[in-house]
Order: C-alpha cells, then structure tokens, then sequence
C-alpha cells in the first residue's frame, strides 16, 4: 500500500493530521473511510470536510490500482486524471488516448494496452463494491 505522503490532492496540514491517528498508508485511508459515517468520523477527527475525505478516497483508490506506482501515477497527473471517479466518467478508448498523449507529453513509453484496460476494468469493479 501506498504512503499516503503519494496524495497530491491533500494539504501537509491533514498530512500530519492522518498521520497523528496512525494513518500512513493509502489503504489504511481507504479502511477508515469506507462508509459514509466513517467518512464524517475521519472528517471530523481531522478538521476536514467530507468532500476532502472523499477526493482523498478517489485518489488513494486509484493509487491501490494493481501494477500502479509513481510512474503511473505521474502519468495519470500529466493525462488530468486525479483519481477513481475521472477514470470512471469515461470509455477504455478515452483512457487510452489520454494516457498515450499523457505519455508522449512525459516523452515515457505509454502503457500497454492490457495495463490499462487493467486500471480501467478494477476502476468499474471498484464502484460496484
């Protein structure tokens, strides 16, 4: 599992905050938050809100996709997909293009294409849990 020093999309503030109720991974983020009360519960101990929890959620579920790391998640950044929910609001040939011009913009070789129909798949299987 991921730190969740990976999260782009939380302030050092909360950072320091998570890490003070002994999160440090991404999946321990994922466990805490994982219905809508514990989301208000983590919002509340940290001082956040519950769209703050849940953006961090989207990107920590993303961040626990199977064979994903930094690379990927710095092509993910650069093809503007922050999380779950952006690779949910569109089709495996969006995803596609948008992680080759990603890749292309990074001058890095994109991903196969079993990869990403990969990420693209555990994403719908993701929202269906």
């Amino acid at each position: 599992m991921p730190p969740i020093t990976e999260l782009t999309r939380i302030e050092p503030v909360y950072l320091d905050r998570l890490e003070h109720q002994g999160i440090f991974t991404t999946g321990l983020l994922l466990e805490v938050s994982e219905t809508p009360t514990r989301r208000q519960t983590l919002a509340d101990q940290v001082d956040a809100t519950t769209n703050d929890v849940g953006a961090w959620r989207d990107e920590a579920l993303m961040l626990n996709l199977a064979s994903f790391g930094s690379n990927e998640h710095r092509l993910m950044i650069q093809a503007e997909i922050e999380g779950l929910r952006d690779i949910l609001a569109i089709d495996l040939d969006a995803f596609t293009v948008r992680l080759e011009r990603a890749a292309a913009e990074l001058r890095v070789d994109p991903p196969d294409a079993l990869r990403v129909a990969g990420w693209w798949e555990q994403a719908r299987r993701l929202e269906d849990e």
